[in-house]
């Protein structure tokens, strides 16, 4: 069976709500062959979507465009490109043969072999009984040679080790786990312990939204916020985390850095992969600047027992299973 080869860092296409389309048009869409240029070029190479990233006619944009950039990149790393996708639980996905349509809908997406074909969330909160046909389903894309490599995304300890064994049983692995991961989301890994199972196990635990919607970033405050309900959430969250957004910075003054990359060093610093999203080859090449250096341990500690002491934390995805 094949094996993902998990760079230092991927590229996600990761949103709140599964409501963030990558591209709005030619221009934008040439934009973004830049990013994706630039991050396999930096050796950048997993790039991580999922089918339901888009809205109404356009689901599966995101899919489409990664398959496009892929094909079209000739250049250095061009060999160790991955593109993993996330299939979506819908409630009219009930059987083995749903999942395998929609991995090969993917598939014609990507315009190639699914690298990393993931369930995108447990169904073990709503709806338990849904969740075994759909694993089988992923078992059957990877015995069929459609997908390379089975992931998970949004599993707890309990249900990880379910889908552990049922996979073990037909000889297959599990290659990663997705969670929400980052300083103002550490519940994963601090209640759930789930870095330690997939130590365990030989599983990659892989952090999305590592800067929290762009909280660790340091560029908003108070007079600048996003729009809509993100926006209300960070006037909330705001007054609350200053005490690590001034840690941020002031680690990211010494080392010359960002708070941004600070913040994805920390992730890596824990062993986990972050995959934080980029619109811009600005952001591409700031994300960049978290590779190529750690963290000392003194750095990592002060972080984690500022985060342990703030009043709030990020709100977790209310998929995440136990």
């Amino acid at each position: 069976m094949a094996k993902i080869i998990f760079p230092e860092m991927g590229c996600g296409t990761w949103a709140w709500g599964n409501r963030f389309l990558w591209g709005y048009g030619p221009e934008m869409d040439a934009s973004l062959q830049q990013v994706f240029n630039y991050c396999v070029g930096q050796g950048i190479t997993l790039f991580d979507t999922g089918d339901s990233y888009g809205t109404g006619k356009l689901q599966g944009r995101s899919e489409e465009l990664l398959g496009q950039f892929a094909t079209a990149y000739q250049g250095l790393n061009q060999d160790r490109i991955q593109l993993a996708t996330k299939l979506a639980p819908y409630p009219w996905r009930l059987t083995p043969a749903s999942l395998v349509k929609a991995g090969l809908a993917s598939q014609q997406r990507l315009q190639r072999p699914i690298d990393l074909a993931q369930l995108h969330w447990s169904t073990a909160n709503y709806a338990p009984w849904q969740e075994r046909p759909l694993l089988e389903g992923l078992a059957r894309l990877c015995e069929q040679g459609q997908a390379k490599v089975i992931g998970l995304s949004n599993f707890g300890p309990k249900r990880l080790q379910q889908a552990h064994h049922f996979f073990s049983d037909r000889g297959l692995t599990i290659a990663s786990l997705q969670v929400q991961y980052s300083l103002l989301s550490t519940y994963p890994v601090t209640v759930l312990d789930l870095k330690a199972l997939c130590d365990d196990l030989g599983i990659q635990l892989i952090a999305y939204s590592p800067l929290t919607l762009g909280l660790l970033t340091g560029k908003y405050d108070p007079t600048n916020l996003p729009s809509g309900v993100r926006g209300l959430l960070f006037r909330r969250l705001l007054p609350k985390i200053q005490p690590l957004l001034s840690l941020l910075q002031a680690i990211a003054d010494q080392r010359q850095k960002t708070p941004a990359q600070v913040a994805l060093n920390w992730c890596l610093c824990k062993g986990t992969l972050p995959i934080p999203g980029a619109k811009s080859l600005q952001q591409a090449q700031e994300n960049a600047g978290a590779l190529g250096w750690r963290l000392d341990d003194g750095e990592v500690l002060e972080l984690d027992r500022v985060a342990g002491g703030l009043g709030q934390t990020m709100v977790q995805n209310i998929f995440q299973s136990r």
